[in-house]
């Protein structure tokens, strides 16, 4: 493995990536260790973790982070109807045998109950547990409280996951682990020390048009050096949300589709709703571009 046959591997994919993305992929590979991928929303960051596990052939499995997520949630939870129904399946045998008490094989029960049998995976446990190697996708994890990222610590360092009730489970395959974060706020150090990271910023407009050329067959050279030229000018305006990569690919396909030959001033002020997703933005993006 090297790092051009990564980068060949992602662009095979459907994943154009610069040099400093395959150097990063490769030595996140190479070392065993996980990727921290930070940068503005829609720059391609999930998409990385979904062509590393298309290029590996593995599994990807995702763990979406938000407000209020938790350890049930992330790493793993009882499954308590089924507990209770052993519980009460036991019960009901001990008063048929006619023990004197209905909790006299509670100790027994007790320890039938905390097994694998009635443990859930979540993502995270579901990763380190896997007969395969798998892609982890920890995603937007500055979106979770900063509380997760010490559940997380373990996983990330040591590939493992205590379970009180049953100890230390390993990984039986070191997942791939990618952790996206759109810099909302400032992740741990603790965190970071356990990772390589990567930022990606927009891609330069030549690897743009080229991102979307590849997504978007058919379309004319000229017309895609001109959609990715204006996608940069609506960048560099105050843009409560400036258009993602995906974005850019979507107006394309909307040009295709509508026979553009080129972008006239209807053509764009008609489909900047493709472009950006709040009225003020649309607005502000057509005072701008009329100007020019």
């Amino acid at each position: 493995m090297s790092v051009d046959r990564v980068r060949e591997e992602l662009a095979a994919a459907g994943y154009l990536a610069s040099d400093a993305i395959a150097t990063t992929v490769f030595l996140a590979d190479r070392l065993d260790k996980p990727l921290l991928v930070e940068g503005p929303a829609g720059v391609g960051k999930t998409e990385l973790a979904k062509a590393v596990a298309t290029a590996r052939g593995a599994r990807l499995i995702r763990l979406q982070c938000y407000e209020g997520v938790d350890e049930a949630r992330a790493l793993y939870e009882w499954n308590h109807a089924k507990q209770l129904l052993r519980i009460t399946a036991a019960r009901q045998d001990d008063q048929h045998q006619g023990h004197e008490s209905p909790d006299s094989g509670w100790d027994a029960v007790r320890d039938d109950i905390f097994t694998d049998e009635f443990l859930l995976a979540r993502p995270l446990l579901a990763a380190i547990r896997s007969p395969e190697p798998v892609v982890l996708l920890i995603d937007e994890l500055d979106k979770a409280d900063v509380e997760i990222e010490g559940l997380l610590l373990e996983v990330l360092s040591d590939f493992a996951i205590t379970v009180p009730e049953l100890g230390t489970i390993r990984a039986r395959h070191i997942p791939f682990v990618v952790v996206t974060s759109n810099a909302t706020r400032e992740l741990s150090e603790a965190l970071r020390r356990r990772c390589l990271f990567l930022h990606i910023d927009y891609p330069t407009p030549e690897l743009e048009q080229q991102i979307v050329q590849n997504a978007v067959p058919g379309l004319p050279d000229a017309l895609a050096e001109s959609v990715v030229r204006l996608v940069a000018r609506l960048r560099e305006l105050s843009l409560r949300k400036p258009p993602s990569i995906s974005e850019t690919i979507d107006w394309a396909r909307t040009l295709l589709a509508l026979g553009a030959a080129d972008l006239s001033p209807q053509i764009v002020t008609d489909n900047l709703g493709v472009l950006l997703k709040h009225r003020d933005d649309i607005e502000r993006a057509t005072a701008a571009l009329a100007v020019h």
